[in-house]
């Protein structure tokens, strides 16, 4: 008999070999209608799978997180089945799922066509409708291989998999595609779902392979769910940065140079906001600035690691016959200044920050906007201290992550803990120390975190920060990295307190990640109505007529020179036209001056998109505007 623990603590005895579908039908009809899938022993699996001996089982449902990709996963293989009934010369690659979706990459010569969506998606209705069981098969390699012999794609699938036992999943009238799993128990239980998109996709991202077509959809566990999807994807539409970005003329693209922002006079006012308020809580955390070259030595990205694991992302130069690298990263020319001096633990920990600008090559399909480009602005750190101080300082850049995260209004973030990939530099032993004093310092701060196995970075592991943004997306942001290996590499060495040369330990930190993506997230978060602090223009004067000219014109300066930023609509359209004007321009303050407001020393303030006016002293705006500034305040109410 197998012994079955439930969540609960319940323990069931039932025969070996019992599968967790018959489980869930005998602890009760209702639970077994609603299961998609269970945890067993820390796996995720079918309810197909049989238990034995003692086992510690979570069946999920709909109403468990962890369901929803097993319904994405499951609901790749229905369209997948869908395109091969409507193209039948279609060869199937792989279908994984991704943020709000999945995707499955095709090899078909004829083009899939957005208005192929709608038939591709009636197909995969017939298919949920008909409620299919979807069957596990398990075979050895060599079978598997003999199973797709013939197939480029699923042979390479299978040469890539490991372990001896291979897996298909078949469904509905002989449809079958390999797959490690797990899946619904049927096809009526994929969910909701539609078809949004078609690209051009590379089969392993390599640019000599043949150019496969990539169908995208998303899956959602109700009707309700998947509109409150595409309702979110309409109102991210109009919230794209780029066309804020052209309407308040804040930045701009050009051929010259793709993937290279250009900053406008009002971008680059909203960005040395951004920087000089980093800048003073930098200094309030006990941050020195450094400021190192772009373009550095081949030799030194091989001494650092990123010549082995990074140079398809970089790009090279050659001066007087010597090869030259665009730094991806700012950490080894951090090293180097480390290096031009002694160092005592006395000085420890030592806290020094550069906003360091950086290229990465990214293929042209792939960049968006200020999200993804070429060359951004890091605003890193990197922290050099003795093992002992770990836990404290990466303590401290948590809390200065959640200062600095709150001011610009973010205050909805997960955490991820990512560990040792396959690709790395240094032992086994350093790296668990480093992934323990990670996780020891977030415990200590009481944060939740996720743990992702094998994502860390070459060098060593990482905490990384997700923020939520008004349309529930999520965007990684910040991350703290621990790194023992780069600084052996360097050779950094420090006097310890027993007088002998100890290598030190370097902790690299970015909070905003690349500056022009954070501008890029803030647009779209407040779909252009930034806070106050951050607005390139505070207010804007609008005279009623040619007869306040005079006073609007003095208003202008006063506000200036009291630190605001301000200009002047003098021109002879109606005041009406000129309020439109503002709220398109997403000024925070409409400041309307006429006859009496010039005789009284006021203005009739009208907040950005609002409707009332309300008439206030010129001095008293002043000191409630400078205020709301200081306060980082999100507010606009007068």
């Amino acid at each position: 008999m197998a012994k079955v623990k439930l969540p609960d603590g319940k323990l069931l005895d039932v025969p070996d070999g019992t599968t967790i579908g018959e489980i869930a039908q005998k602890i009760g009809a209702g639970l077994a209608k609603a299961a998609i899938a269970a945890h067993i022993q820390g796996r995720t699996v079918d309810l197909s799978t049989p238990v034995k001996g003692e086992v510690d089982l979570r069946i999920l449902t709909t109403k468990d997180p962890e369901s929803i990709e097993i319904q994405r996963h499951s609901c790749a293989h229905v369209m997948a089945e869908a395109i091969c009934r409507l193209w039948p010369s279609t060869k199937l690659v792989y279908g994984p799922t991704v943020r709000d979706g999945f995707y499955y990459d095709i090899d078909l010569d004829e083009p899939v066509r957005p208005e192929d969506f709608e038939r591709i998606e009636a197909e995969m209705n017939k298919i949920v409708t008909a409620d299919s069981p979807m069957k596990r098969i398990e075979v050895s390699r060599q079978q598997a291989l003999q199973k797709v012999a013939g197939d480029p794609y699923k042979t390479d699938n299978i040469q890539r998999a490991t372990g001896d036992v291979i897996s298909f999943y078949s469904h509905g009238d002989g449809f079958a595609d390999l797959c490690r799993g797990p899946h619904v128990p049927s096809t009526g239980k994929v969910g909701f779902f539609k078809i949004m998109s078609v690209a051009g996709a590379y089969w392993h991202g390599d640019a000599s392979q043949k150019m496969l077509q990539r169908v995208y959809g998303t899956c959602w566990p109700t009707k309700k769910d998947l509109q409150d999807h595409l309702d979110r994807i309409e109102e991210a539409k109009k919230r794209d940065h780029r066309i804020i970005g052209r309407q308040l003329d804040l930045f701009s693209f050009h051929d010259e140079g793709p993937g290279f922002a250009f900053l406008h006079p009002k971008g680059m006012i909203v960005w040395n906001a951004i920087i000089e308020f980093w800048r003073k809580v930098h200094d309030r955390y006990g941050y020195s600035e450094i400021k190192t070259p772009i373009i550095l030595n081949e030799a030194l990205w091989h001494r650092s690691g990123h010549w082995d694991h990074y140079k398809e992302n970089m790009y090279f130069t050659t001066v007087d016959e010597v090869n030259y690298a665009i730094k991806p990263m700012n950490c080894p020319g951090g090293l180097l200044v480390y290096n031009t001096h002694k160092h005592s633990y006395r000085e420890f920990p030592m806290r020094v920050a550069e906003l360091g600008l950086v290229h990465r090559y990214e293929a042209s399909g792939q960049m968006h906007g200020l999200v993804r480009v070429r060359q951004f602005t890091q605003d890193d750190a990197h922290i050099f201290c003795m093992p002992e101080q770990i836990e404290s300082e990466i303590i401290g850049v948590i809390e200065l992550v959640q200062e600095l995260y709150g001011a610009f209004g973010f205050k909805d973030y997960h955490i991820e803990l990512s560990t040792k990939p396959a690709k790395h530099i240094g032992s086994d032993e350093i790296w668990e120390i480093a992934t323990n004093a990670l996780a020891g310092a977030l415990k200590h701060k009481g944060l939740a975190y996720q743990i992702n196995e094998g994502d860390g970075a070459f060098y060593g592991p990482k905490i990384d920060f997700h923020i939520e943004d008004c349309l529930k997306r999520s965007w990684q942001l910040g991350t703290i990295q621990l790194d023992f290996s780069m600084p052996e590499r360097f050779e950094l060495v420090y006097t310890a307190p027993d007088n002998t040369e100890k290598t030190p330990v370097m902790i690299h930190r970015a909070i905003l990640g690349s500056l022009e993506r954070f501008l890029g997230i803030l647009l779209e978060h407040y779909a252009g109505n930034l806070p106050l602090w951050l607005s390139p223009e505070h207010a804007r004067v609008m005279p009623i007529s040619e007869k306040t000219n005079e006073f609007a014109e003095r208003l202008v300066v006063r506000i200036k020179q009291a630190g605001l930023r301000s200009s002047l609509d003098a021109s002879s359209d109606k005041i009406g036209a000129k309020i439109v004007r503002a709220h398109a321009d997403k000024v925070p303050y409409m400041l309307v001056v006429g006859p009496k407001e010039a005789e009284a020393d006021s203005v009739s303030a009208r907040i950005r998109g609002g409707q009332d006016s309300k008439i206030v002293s010129v001095q008293q705006w002043i000191e409630m505007t400078k205020n709301k500034i200081a306060e980082k305040a999100m507010d606009l109410a007068i």
